[in-house]
């Protein structure tokens, strides 16, 4: 087959991996990031402790993580089929890839909300602030460079998702590499294939670790401290008020 042959399919088929990633890690940062801020805020000493729900929550996730994609994207396609219609092509891809990222990063939400020191959640508790202030202004941005470090990680996941997605006819490059590299013996075309995702992955980490680590020099020089100035700032406020009251 002829670089010219190619190129149309390659073009089409990363288009398809795009739109399926893309989807897919919204829908995983969406549900995913609440889902693992909530496993730290009931967890035995969390600010919403709740043994009971925090035990659901944790196997629902590590129900999630365990199965292996290929028998999730098979074991959902009844439900891919309702709510897409068909079980073939990038959108219905979309679904289990979604499904499948979400345990996936909330457990890396979790892992760097508990990474946050206690010490601020204490000083802005003690300033008055509730849950959501302190998820708001504390736990979110202090945890946001490992934030962005585990977006990019599962991004990378679902990129190879999707390559496994495209044996079932999920669409996408994993599809070309099946098709035309592995069922057509076209090893020039598989090749290319596997060239084009390291080259995406190679781009995705550079970028991910670049955001990250620029956002971890922000926050060492300007992170914590002015947040708890400014709320400091509020006390006297307050004071004044009860003075004159």
């Amino acid at each position: 087959m002829t670089w010219s042959q190619m190129q149309p399919l390659l073009e089409q088929a990363s288009w398809e991996t795009l739109i399926m990633v893309g989807w897919s890690t919204l829908i995983a940062v969406v549900v995913g990031l609440p889902l693992g801020v909530l496993l730290v805020l009931t967890d035995r000493g969390g600010l919403l402790q709740n043994v009971v729900v925090n035990k659901v929550i944790g196997q629902v996730v590590n129900i999630g993580r365990s199965m292996p994609f290929i028998i999730l994207m098979v074991a959902l396609m009844s439900f891919t089929r309702w709510v897409t219609g068909t079980t073939i092509g990038s959108e219905a891809a979309i679904v289990p890839l979604a499904i499948g990222g979400i345990p996936f990063f909330a457990r890396l939400v979790e892992t760097a909300v508990r990474e946050v020191d206690g010490g601020l959640v204490e000083a802005v508790q003690s300033m008055g602030g509730n849950t959501w202030t302190i998820v708001r202004k504390v736990l979110v941005p202090e945890a946001l460079p490992s934030l962005i470090a585990s977006t990019t990680t599962t991004v990378i996941a679902l990129i190879g998702y999707s390559a496994m997605a495209g044996t079932v006819g999920g669409g996408g490059l994993g599809d070309l590499a099946v098709r035309y590299g592995y069922q057509r013996f076209e090893p020039d075309f598989m090749w290319i294939t596997v060239a084009l995702l390291a080259v995406a992955i190679s781009l995705i980490q550079f970028a991910g670790d670049y955001a990250a680590r620029t956002l971890h020099r922000r926050g060492g020089r300007g992170g914590a401290a002015p947040r708890l100035r400014l709320l400091r700032a509020k006390e006297p406020a307050a004071a004044d008020v009860g003075k004159v009251a």
